[in-house]
């Protein structure tokens, strides 16, 4: 297996892109990767989309996007892990280039969710669900959350301010990001009077659905360092799984599958979780972020919601998270969501994030996740 760097990142802004369609803004993030690249054409394009059929009534993204892009009869394919998405296409980039079957891959990220409205668009997502034991009987993903929420705060007699620095943290790093959906900041308890969404999740824990596009371009490591002045090592790359229904994980609070790919990338890359630098997340709603820091040993079960505070979560706490505003401020754009946290990372492992940068990063983990932890994918990037 060879080494892999991603050489080259893009992204467009999230948000409420009206007149752009998912092809425009899938080439607009491209364009940018190999720009940053210095390189006009790949052996391939994996697309990570999750929700392109029900949203954007549109399938074969591959071959669409690719054609649009001038790509045109390359390898290209969409690869599906509902919001996991984009985690799931880095890794078939990562397999196929590490493999010598391809050379260079573009990995693309892209979701136009303001095709659908309301709850149509609620409807959508549900298919990510268990359509048989969940959605069917009108399940949504954030009511299945707000269980999820309820048991925690119910096991650990906790309340809604115990949560709140999770939220406080990201906008704050949302307001510093010109990408970002949301610039406003969260003011010290207000996070518990916010309207409620499906109780106990309410308006500022929930991440807003957005249409997004990001791309990053990964090569062997030995073609990288004569490409481009820094290249970001891609060392890690792993994919578990749990089961998809929440009623049927003999412990729900639990992320299983967060806790067995992180530890498998700790070890491909020859890492401790003490190394991390930084955590991209996926805080699509906060109690995945306190689930998702026990899951991986960042903190004991039951006290993840501890670690909500400047000293450790901040941008120069012992473990930034959400250095970009995570999916809580960035936006959420579905399935794209796992290649904006690898170019965030690469942002930040460069020394290029700006304001929102972390001092003296050189490890960055990242981990996207399909529903409510049934799909966890994690890599180790490092400078």
């Amino acid at each position: 297996m060879r080494d892999l760097a991603i050489i080259g990142i893009g992204q467009i802004p999230v948000g409420e892109h009206w007149t752009s369609g998912l092809r425009t803004l899938a080439a607009e993030a491209i364009y940018l990767a190999l720009e940053d690249a210095g390189i006009e054409q790949v052996d391939a394009l994996y697309v990570g989309n999750a929700y392109g059929s029900s949203y954007s009534s549109q399938t074969q993204l591959g071959a669409l996007i690719a054609d649009h892009a001038g790509l045109a009869n390359i390898e290209a394919f969409t690869v599906e892990a509902a919001e996991a998405s984009g985690g799931a296409a880095i890794r078939t980039a990562y397999l196929a280039v590490a493999s010598g079957a391809i050379e260079t891959a573009l990995v693309l990220g892209v979701e136009k969710s303001t095709d659908t409205l309301a709850s149509a668009r609620v409807e959508a997502r549900s298919v990510s669900l268990d359509a048989d034991y969940e959605a069917a009987h009108g399940a949504t993903l954030t009511a299945m959350a707000a269980m999820l929420m309820r048991r925690y705060m119910h096991e650990y007699n906790l309340d809604l301010n115990a949560f709140e620095g999770f939220s406080i943290n990201a906008h704050a790093n949302g307001n510093r990001n010109q990408n970002a959906m949301f610039k406003n900041l969260i003011k010290p308890g207000r996070f518990a009077s916010a309207p409620m969404i499906s109780e106990p999740i309410n308006l500022f824990d929930n991440a807003p659905d957005a249409d997004g596009a990001a791309a990053i371009v990964i090569t062997s490591l030995d073609r990288a360092v004569d490409m481009v002045p820094m290249p970001v090592r891609l060392t890690a790359s792993a994919v578990a799984t749990d089961t998809l229904a929440l009623a049927d994980r003999s412990d729900p609070l639990y992320l299983k599958a967060s806790n067995i790919s992180a530890h498998k990338a700790f070890a491909k890359a020859g890492v401790t979780k003490d190394a991390v630098d930084l955590f991209e997340l996926h805080d699509a709603f906060t109690i995945l972020t306190a689930l998702t820091l026990e899951a991986i040993t960042f903190a004991n079960r039951g006290e993840g919601w501890k670690l909500a505070q400047p000293s450790v979560i901040g941008l120069n706490g012992s473990l930034p998270i959400s250095t970009f505003g995570g999916l809580k401020a960035r936006g959420n754009p579905g399935g794209a969501t796992g290649v904006y946290q690898a170019v965030e990372a690469c942002l930040q492992l460069r020394g290029q994030a700006g304001s929102n940068q972390v001092p003296n990063a050189k490890v960055a983990l990242i981990q996207n996740l399909g529903g409510l932890g049934s799909t966890a994918v994690s890599h180790i990037l490092q400078i």
